[in-house]
């Protein structure tokens, strides 16, 4: 199953390797790079069925860092598009990127807040800081939230014109649309707090905007914590009730991860232990999943999609450690896969 093709939409994958969205703090101005053309070129030479791009902020005061990738003007489209080029010229890989908007948790370096005159005024749903001793958040007024819907939109929009294949939201991690979905960090008293439905309404207006300019041909992925490890927190139960909102919303799959809205939390880490989540998500709602979360072998991998406990498998670490991670192991299975033309000489 791990070389088969499946089909999202219209849009077709070799396999069902991703290289998951990872940070690369490398852009300037949020600019992509000459880094970021070898790191997504070489993943692409490697067979990967997807690559998505990192967490990019839909303004600016929504990245992350002040060295992290935007998508807010045509600069950062054009740097984005050149990259996209190569890929769809150079491989068989698809190629995703993933909007975000960190919220409270913007305005870092090294997981740190940064002052006001290196970084920025940080915003969330409530004036509840991340962690002890950060300045306290500006709390969003509905306007603002609107703005930040169609932001959203039209980074997408830049997204496409750029050549994308999909767009992921990123709504994990404790970054922005995180923190509206948890109780803990949205206490508003407005039709954006409360209730199960009204801490999703930030979630799902993006989904129905973004939505509006997808075609059969660009799917929508949605990346979310299927838990955050915090009594009356976030949890599996919730992810749940999302996924059934999203499947009707014509979301394509749920790329499920966890944890990073509440500090300090215990996180049990073992070898694909996000794995539950996504296949509890999946066998209870039948919403297609991602799993991601220290997946290391084709082997750990091919059991997964075995199981039907996930659709893809979202790889992080492994796959910067070995950017050909998909085409030696198709060697070792013998199964067919993606190899570079001008490598043909090493295939045997």
């Amino acid at each position: 199953m791990l070389y088969s093709p499946i089909k999202f939409r219209n849009l077709e994958f070799q396999n069902r390797w991703v290289m998951s969205p990872m940070c690369m703090y490398s852009s300037e101005n949020g600019v992509a790079t000459d880094f970021h053309y070898v790191h997504y070129g070489s993943r692409a030479q490697g067979g990967t069925g997807l690559l998505m791009v990192e967490a990019t902020g839909v303004v600016p005061e929504g990245r992350i860092t002040n060295k992290c990738m935007g998508l807010w003007n045509a600069e950062q489209a054009e740097s984005l598009e050149r990259i996209v080029a190569f890929v769809h010229e150079n491989s068989e890989s698809k190629i995703g990127i993933q909007l975000g908007h960190a919220g409270r948790k913007a305005s870092t370096w090294n997981g740190k807040q940064i002052s006001l005159e290196e970084g920025w005024e940080t915003v969330a749903p409530s004036k509840i800081p991340y962690a002890e001793g950060e300045r306290i958040p500006h709390e969003l007024s509905v306007a603002e939230i609107k703005k930040l819907v169609r932001d959203f939109k039209y980074a997408a929009k830049r997204a496409l014109d750029a050549g994308f294949d999909l767009i992921e939201i990123h709504a994990a991690h404790g970054y922005l649309i995180h923190q509206f979905m948890s109780p803990l960090s949205n206490v508003r008293t407005d039709e954006y707090g409360g209730s199960f439905d009204n801490r999703m309404r930030f979630l799902v207006e993006i989904v129905e905007a973004v939505n509006e300019l997808l075609d059969d041909d660009h799917p929508l992925f949605v990346r979310i914590s299927g838990t955050e490890y915090a009594e009356n927190g976030w949890d599996i139960d919730e992810s749940v009730k999302l996924a059934e909102i999203l499947k009707n919303k014509n979301v394509d799959l749920i790329d499920v991860s966890s944890g990073g809205n509440i500090q300090g939390v215990k996180i049990p880490l073992f070898d694909g232990y996000q794995v539950p989540l996504a296949s509890e998500i999946k066998s209870r709602t039948g919403m297609r999943t991602g799993a991601v979360g220290l997946i290391k072998t084709a082997e750990q991998a091919e059991e997964i999609l075995q199981k039907d406990e996930a659709d893809l498998i979202f790889v992080a670490r492994e796959i910067l450690r070995n950017p050909y991670l998909a085409i030696e192991s198709s060697f070792e299975s013998d199964d067919d896969c993606y190899f570079p033309p001008q490598y043909e000489r090493a295939r045997i």
